[in-house]
This record gives C-alpha cells, structure tokens and sequence, in this order.
C-alpha cells in the first residue's frame, strides 16, 4: 500500500503552497528546482523549504487534508505548521487520521 503524503512549503515570499504526492523527493526537486513539472505557484514563488509534511494511507485523504489547509487564513496555516493543532478543522477533518513527519532533513537534503 503506497503512502500519499499531504505538504506545506514556504516561498521566498514567506507565502505557503499546499500540495499532495506520493514521492516526496521527486515532488520537492520539481518545486525547487522550478521544473516543467512543478506547479504554476511555485514557478512564480521560489520555493525555500519543505515546511510541513503529513502521511496518510489514501489519496482522498490525503487529498481531503489539502483541501482543508488551503481553506485555513494565513494564521491557522502558520499555527499548524509550529504546532500541528488538531482543533484548526473542528469537526470537518479528523487529523489524528495523519502521520505528522517530524524530521524533514530526510527530503530537505535530497534536494537538487
């Protein structure tokens, strides 16, 4: 069973982008070294670094945590980032269901 993951990164212009994938070395080289393959944000917001990364063991969950993030202001971004507050999504998103990844040097240092 593959693992879908659901990130944050931080732009050079202190923005966030929010996205989801299965490979997170891939996706992380992509947006930062602003491929063909990255998003359109992150063409135009350099992306600095992998900010936030949670686990799950569906793409619709991990697809539901995207979606519930980039519905979140600005404050509730940042607070998740330094705490990973559970009460953020009130009832609309359980994130106990995610595995929070804690060390992020594993993808920080593979970056091209």
């Amino acid at each position: 069973m593959s693992k879908y993951y659901t990130y944050m990164i931080r732009c050079e212009d202190n923005s966030l982008y929010t996205g989801i994938t299965t490979d997170v070395k891939r996706r992380m080289t992509e947006h930062f070294t602003q491929t063909y393959k990255c998003a359109k944000y992150t063409r135009t917001h350099k992306a600095e670094y992998l900010a936030a990364l949670w686990y799950s063991d569906s793409r619709v969950k991990a697809s539901q945590l995207e979606y519930r993030i980039k519905r979140l202001t600005k404050a509730a971004k940042e607070k998740l980032i330094s705490d990973n507050d559970k009460t953020l999504f009130g009832n609309k998103l359980d994130l106990n269901l995610y595995i929070r990844v804690n060390d992020l040097n594993e993808y920080k240092n593979n970056i091209v």
